[in-house]
């Protein structure tokens, strides 16, 4: 099986090389390379207007024998997902204004394909977890730390023992040591994958909670303990994570769960309103 460098190497070494075609197959695969390693020739070919022998041509310039090798590299490389430096050696645009359209679009994308994609049937179970737990817990490490930290903050709104399980502040399975079975345990984790992330969900799991997971693919090695898995895609050609539709969806979570407990939370915001007023929390609107 192909390394994952090697066929990133492959695409940088011969991009110059390659017809007008073969560069929008290169560009395709950069981009959207999760989809692209399940789909035949043909099915590549059709989506980005290509035909099947002119996909194969493209695997043959790399130097692979045949398209299959190549789709064998490609989902080799989801497994693996792309280094820092492989993703900031294939962002090759540096005009200010082209990287920021380029951006925005890849974000709007990733909330066109996570609208289109979701189980929406999961996305209702997963609502009706986060209201009827007992204690829930929230795990996401390095840069999902954010979402993990969004979505705590606005549950603890709505709804009391919620706990956001943050390394750091002492190990991870002291904060969770008491999870049982009546518990939620929701991980988010996006590319590149924390293990410790992964075992926390392991040790939940072992204890009886129900597991949630908020990730960008089936094959994420975050599924492998969930009962209920949301997809939220983070597609993002640069050395960047792309957190614009996982905040969405995570988003989407708390209005559905808020709209749900809206007459139990009613007295809840009464009250804060009343204490952010006294303390002077927000600027007050000018006279």
């Amino acid at each position: 099986m192909a390394k994952t460098d090697d066929l990133i190497k492959r695409i940088q070494d011969n991009y110059t090389k390659l017809s007008k075609s073969q560069k929008i197959i290169a560009e395709y695969i950069i981009n959207h390379y999760d989809k692209a390693a399940f789909m035949t020739a043909a099915k590549l070919g059709a989506s980005i207007n290509i035909s099947e022998s002119t996909v194969v041509r493209f695997a043959n310039t790399l130097g692979y024998n045949g398209y299959p090798e190549l789709q064998n590299a490609l989902q080799e490389l989801i497994k693996n997902k792309l280094t820092t430096v492989q993703r900031l050696e294939m962002t090759e645009e540096t005009d200010e204004i082209a990287i920021l359209n380029n951006v925005l679009k890849a974000d709007i994308e990733n909330i066109k394909e996570t609208i289109n994609e979701i189980n929406k049937d999961d996305f209702k179970r997963v609502v009706s977890d986060i209201i009827n737990a007992t204690k829930i817990y929230i795990i996401g490490s390095r840069s999902s730390i954010v979402i993990a930290e969004y979505l705590g903050f606005y549950l603890n709104l709505i709804r009391e023992n919620v706990s956001v399980v943050k390394a750091g502040v002492s190990d991870v399975f002291e904060q969770i040591l008491r999870v049982s079975e009546n518990d939620l345990v929701i991980g988010i984790g996006f590319p590149r994958y924390s293990k410790r992330t992964l075992d926390v969900l392991k040790y939940a799991k072992s204890q009886n909670a129900k597991i949630v997971t908020i990730t960008d693919s089936l094959i994420s090695p975050l599924t492998s303990v969930a009962d209920e898995i949301l997809i939220a895609k983070s597609n993002m050609a640069s050395f960047v994570d792309s957190l614009v539709a996982p905040l969405s969806l995570v988003n989407a979570l708390v209005v559905a769960v808020g709209l749900k407990e809206k007459e139990k939370i009613a007295d809840t915001f009464e009250k804060l309103e009343s204490i952010w007023d006294e303390y002077g929390v927000y600027f007050s609107k000018p006279n």
